[in-house]
């Protein structure tokens, strides 16, 4: 499977390899998620703790060899453009989840990493009774301890795109 070409295919701005190295779980990412800014933490089996300890993450991390990063960019009218941001961010969750379907059907084990909290239910079920759905929830890269632009960075891929550009990133793991 030619990944890149899927991810144009689906209408991601951006995609590259994964670069070697590029996978780092940090602890100061993992506070960043416990002060709960976007109030996900401790309620949704895919936010900390429910995605497990970073210890989980950074071992589960080194089952793979290799993977592929994609990107939607909006263009936004102006520094507050809520609006734009918003739609890009849906626009790259539906080509995310599109790529993730894909990738769990022609890669199995994959590990599909997204940008911001799972929004498949509008209440999860954390932590009183297990996903409702295990086979399409994505954790995102930031609960696993990655800090975005490093792995951008390491992968040899843009992470700033410009004034006035708002740019979402997530990743598909590969064993």
């Amino acid at each position: 499977m030619d990944w890149m070409e899927k991810a144009a295919e689906l209408g991601f701005e951006h995609a590259g390899p994964l670069g070697e190295g590029a996978l780092e779980c940090l602890p100061e990412v993992r506070e960043m998620c416990a002060a709960d800014r976007c109030r996900a933490y401790g309620r949704r089996w895919t936010c900390p703790p429910g995605c497990g300890s970073l210890e989980d993450c950074a071992a589960r991390l080194e089952e793979y060899g290799q993977g592929v990063l994609v990107q939607s960019t909006g263009l936004l009218e102006d520094d507050f453009d809520a609006e734009t941001m918003m739609e890009t961010e849906r626009i790259h969750k539906e080509r995310f989840e599109a790529l993730a379907a894909l990738a769990r059907r022609e890669a199995p084990g994959c590990l599909p990493l997204g940008a911001g909290t799972c929004q498949i239910c509008p209440e999860c079920t954390y932590p009183a009774a297990p996903c409702c759905f295990p086979e399409r929830a994505v954790v995102s890269m930031e609960a696993y301890g990655l800090l975005v632009s490093r792995v951008c960075e390491r992968s040899g891929l843009g992470y700033y795109y410009g004034p006035r550009t708002i740019t979402y990133t997530s990743c598909i793991l590969l064993k």
